[in-house]
């Protein structure tokens, strides 16, 4: 008996997913994609749906970020040797690459959850001897190198994946892509449900379309150009199999372009966005497809400090399973919520300590920042006017607290980092400020859970979703963001935490910056000093009308419903 057996019987759902985040020592993820496929992962195993996950190794991982004595980023490899948490496979399949075999061998991790249930997650690995040295690099670095390494990647997630599931005795009926870096899976269904057919009047295709769209759901996330991977056809008909006729492949996945978002849109009877005013945004973006929406959620039990956990658990010992009944935790006792706060917060304040040097007080609120670094997250809206900023903490003390990694080739997002280290040196003596380097998911339980206002503010309408907030608010921490993503459908204005600007406003650096200051002035920060009692009641509210429903097993119980019984 293999280790994978005991899955084959019962498994019928592939959640395909170029990242994921399973723990910190695990290099398989860069950011929120990765962190949502393993905040799904998670309660896939608690409420014991019948899936498995298929991803790349990423044996180098994204990358280890560091911050020069300028504030600039460096980057360093980031390996980790999958042997210490997975086991190898004997299955192997091949997939054409350049003309050539490149042979591709699956690593099985397992994820139980606290309930015993358990769930398979695939790491397709191509570092083989039976591969040439460039073959052998291809899982290697997560978004790294060119994008003729990306279609290779994307080759050996899509039709890979869907061959190894195969090899390995999976009888798999949906398809579920996290995203269209797995659009290709599409092309080996349809390579597989080929009919001849005699006499094709134009238009019509050799191919069972219906019955691929019938199999595959596809969740796309960004409505950020830069972020739907688009190939040329030169490139494409130089380095993929030839599975279908290029003419085929061109009326699927576009006619200039090979767009793996139009490929899996076109190949995919049901289509969620993350929230419902991506959904919205999404049907602008692609007329002529029906875009769902099914909001994201976080896992309660992964991103839960330890004293909220007892918390709630001495009050819900189910809460881990149904986070819904934490639609009660406005009924908790004030002293026991400031008092687990606190004891967050401390733990905050000594990995700030550890990581920087800078020693923080544990009076003064923390306002915290973390998320990608890149143009359109707008991370220095927050700087926008360090005098103003320097004003505001003379009359009401705070504390800045920034993490957050730039993409190796997003020169605007390197140049964001190095800005912020220049306004943190700039108001040292006046506000203290770090920015904390190599955010990673501990780096990011701990700034999540020890925060007193988490801020968030993209450029509308391309925050998709976002999930930090969510997991700021499962710790009573407060929320003060754009309307945007998913914080449109959870603000209640003074009651969950605060807006900046209005719904429907055209995006304005300027008004944006102002009404930031302003409710830092005028609302959070007098609250936080002279109301206790009513920033306690409000991080009560949060805990109730957000942990209770933006949560991962909500989200499950969703797509299960919605999406895999169709």
């Amino acid at each position: 008996m293999t280790p994978i057996d005991p899955f084959l019987q019962r498994t019928h759902i592939a959640y395909f997913s170029m990242e994921i985040a399973l723990r910190s020592e695990m290099r398989t993820y860069s950011g929120g994609l990765g962190v949502l496929a393993g905040d799904t992962a998670r309660s896939c195993a608690d409420l014991e749906l019948p899936v498995v996950f298929v991803t790349l190794v990423s044996r180098s991982g994204y990358f280890q970020q560091a911050i020069d004595p300028a504030g600039r980023q460096t980057e360093r490899e980031d390996r980790w040797d999958p042997a210490i948490w997975s086991v190898p496979l004997g299955a192997m399949v091949a997939v054409q690459i350049e003309k050539r075999e490149v042979w591709i061998r699956p690593w099985l991790y397992i994820y139980t959850c606290p309930l015993g249930h358990s769930i398979p997650i695939l790491l397709l690995d191509t570092d083989l001897e039976e591969n040439g040295e460039n073959d052998r690099q291809i899982t290697h670095d997560l978004y790294g190198r060119d994008e003729a390494y990306r279609l290779k990647q994307e080759i050996v997630l899509g039709i890979g994946g869907v061959r190894v599931l195969q090899a390995l005795g999976f009888s798999i009926h949906t398809y579920h892509l996290n995203e269209g870096h797995a659009a290709l899976l599409t092309i080996e269904l349809l390579h597989r449900f080929r009919q001849p057919v005699l006499g094709l009047m134009p238009g019509e295709s050799a191919y069972d379309v219906p019955r691929v769209r019938n199999l595959c759901i596809f969740t796309t996330h960004t409505p950020v150009e830069a972020g739907h991977d688009r190939f040329s056809y030169d490139m494409v008909g130089r380095i993929l199999e030839d599975l279908i006729e290029i003419d085929e492949l061109k009326r699927l996945g576009g006619s200039d372009r090979l767009n793996m978002t139009r490929l899996a849109l076109e190949l995919s009877g049901y289509v969620n966005g993350v929230a419902r005013r991506h959904a919205e945004t999404a049907n602008h973006m692609f007329p002529g497809f029906h875009i769902h929406a099914i909001t994201n959620g976080v896992h309660v039990g992964m991103w839960t400090h330890d004293s909220f956990a007892r918390l709630y658990q001495a009050s819900y010992p189910h809460w881990g399973h149904e986070p819904e009944v934490l639609v009660r935790a406005d009924q908790l006792d004030d002293a026991a919520i400031w008092a687990a706060h606190c004891e967050a917060k401390k733990d905050l304040l000594a990995l700030i300590e550890r990581q920087s040097g800078v020693v923080m007080d544990p009076d003064r609120p923390i306002l915290a920042f973390a998320r990608r670094m890149t143009g359109y997250k707008r991370p220095t809206l927050l700087f926008a006017d360090i005098d103003r900023l320097a004003a505001i903490a003379g009359r009401f003390p705070f504390q800045v607290v920034v993490a957050g990694k730039a993409h190796p080739h997003d020169g605007e997002g390197k140049r964001v980092i190095e800005e912020i280290n220049g306004h943190i040196r700039a108001l040292k003596g006046t506000i203290p400020a770090v920015f904390l380097p190599n955010y990673d998911l501990d780096l990011a339980k701990a700034l999540l859970a020890g925060a007193d206002l988490w801020l968030n503010t993209p450029q509308p309408p391309l925050e998709a979703s976002g999930t930090s907030g969510m997991k700021a608010a499962l710790n009573g921490v407060l929320n003060i963001g754009i309307l945007d993503g998913w914080w449109i459908e959870a603000c209640i204005e003074g009651v969950t935490g605060w807006a900046i600007g209005r719904s429907g406003d055209a995006p304005s650096w300027s008004r944006d910056a102002d009404s930031l200051y302003d409710k830092l002035e005028h609302v959070v920060l007098p609250l936080y000093y002279n109301d206790r009692a009513r920033w306690i009641w409000m991080m009560k509210q949060a805990i109730s009308k957000i942990a209770s429903h933006f949560n991962s097993q909500r989200m499950m119980r969703r797509y299960a419903t919605e999406a895999y019984i169709r």
